[in-house]
């Protein structure tokens, strides 16, 4: 059964699982830091794109594969497959994005989305409609559902480790990786056996593999025009971009250019995140930083943060493992942490000092390594690199070696 199948459009259908999981992710990431109906809606995104992904790459894997010539396709079932697969992925992504995603969390979220695909698989299989019957091996139920399962439970934890750049890619990879994985495991189990009696009835509404082959063309575009707009930067990164290099993957911006364009596409913001000159002494340093959860507001005790990261108006407070949402701006965020403990690097991020294990050059900037399970990365404008290495007790080091 595994022979014959057309390698082209295996891939093709490992490359689309991949784009699905990639925008939906990357719309499931933004749930944290939006509320209201705008968190309702990246969510219901995240949940189709991510269902897009599986579907389309369940059927354009069954066109790569051996079908019968007489097969045809129940339209209900099939619908029905994708509508299973969108409220159970759903959930899935709700349980990580919205509250605190504890182990439990992450391994329910793990399992609801294991439990989509092979949902959307089986019930897509049952959309199989002419002169045979399909049989399925049963250990090759259990072992493709196991995949679903730990793959997926892999590529969200590497999703809460960071929710950007590469690790967001490898999340959809992972993601991928468990949807195909599933999918082919699950078809060398299968076997179509000659029924001439298992005709579709004359009154059911079918599709024939050449209006399933257009409707997954379509669909292809659309999960390829979603990846792609998810690449697009928003207003404020392409204003920085604008004045700074993309260096190693992280942005080093020049503070003082960086800051005009900036101010000059946001002007309304111009200066928010700017501490004002002020003759009132500054307020005492803070213990623990207010985050947002769906229980509501914790604490995280500034000995546990390594680094702050502004988010428009807001802040999102990195611990080491995963970022979480802080309501403060990121100039409200630097008054109340200890100067002795927390520096501003960048215009938009702060480092806990205690934390740096790696600082090194990046072009015309620097980026320093912070400890912890996700070893975050923070960048260094070039104005502060001086300092830094002051503050870290390094400045000078070359002078004194020569």
């Amino acid at each position: 059964m595994f022979e014959g199948h057309n390698p082209y459009l295996v891939v093709l259908s490992v490359v689309m699982a991949i784009l699905g999981g990639y925008t939906g992710f990357g719309l499931a990431s933004r749930v944290r830091s939006t509320s209201g109906i705008g968190r309702r809606v990246l969510l219901a995104g995240a949940a189709t794109f991510v269902a897009l992904g599986i579907w389309t790459m369940h059927f354009v894997g069954t066109l790569a594969g051996p079908v019968p010539s007489d097969a045809v396709y129940l339209i209900l079932p099939t619908l029905g497959s994708f509508l299973i697969c969108t409220l159970v992925v759903g959930v899935s992504l709700f349980l990580v994005s919205v509250g605190e995603p504890s182990d439990a969390r992450v391994t329910a979220a793990a399992l609801f989305m294991g439990a989509g695909i092979v949902s959307m698989h089986y019930v897509g299989v049952n959309a199989f409609a002419g002169g045979f019957r399909v049989e399925h091996e049963r250990a090759m139920v259990v072992l493709s559902a196991l995949i679903a399962v730990g793959t997926a439970y892999g590529g969200l934890r590497v999703f809460l480790a960071r929710q950007g750049g590469t690790r967001l890619a490898l999340s959809a990879i992972a993601f991928g990786f468990a949807v195909s994985g599933m999918h082919y495991t699950a078809t060398y189990g299968m076997r179509f056996r000659s029924a001439p009696d298992f005709f579709p009835p004359a009154d059911g509404l079918i599709a024939s593999s050449q209006v399933l082959a257009l409707v997954l063309v379509l669909l292809c575009f659309l999960i390829t025009g979603g990846f792609l707009l998810s690449l697009v930067p928003e207003p404020r990164q392409r204003a920085a971009e604008a004045a700074a290099g993309a260096i190693g993957g992280y942005l080093v911006v020049d503070k003082g250019a960086a800051e005009s364009a900036a101010d000059e596409a946001n002007p309304a913001e111009a200066g928010e995140d700017r501490p004002a000159e002020t003759d009132e002494a500054p307020p005492a340093a803070v213990f623990r930083v207010p985050v947002e959860s769906a229980n509501g507001t914790q604490f995280i005790d500034v000995a546990e943060i390594r680094a702050v990261r502004a988010d428009a108006h807001y802040t999102l407070v990195h611990d080491g493992s995963r970022e979480r949402m802080c309501l403060w701006a990121i100039s409200k965020a630097e008054a109340q942490l200890d100067p002795a403990l927390f520096f501003r690097v960048h215009r938009s991020h702060i480092v806990s000092l205690p934390h740096v294990t790696l600082i090194r050059k990046e072009g015309d900037g620097a980026v320093v390594e912070l400890d912890g399970p996700a070893s975050p990365v923070v960048p260094v404008s070039r104005a502060k690199i001086a300092e830094l290495k002051a503050r870290l007790g390094v400045a000078g080091r070359k002078a004194r070696a020569s």
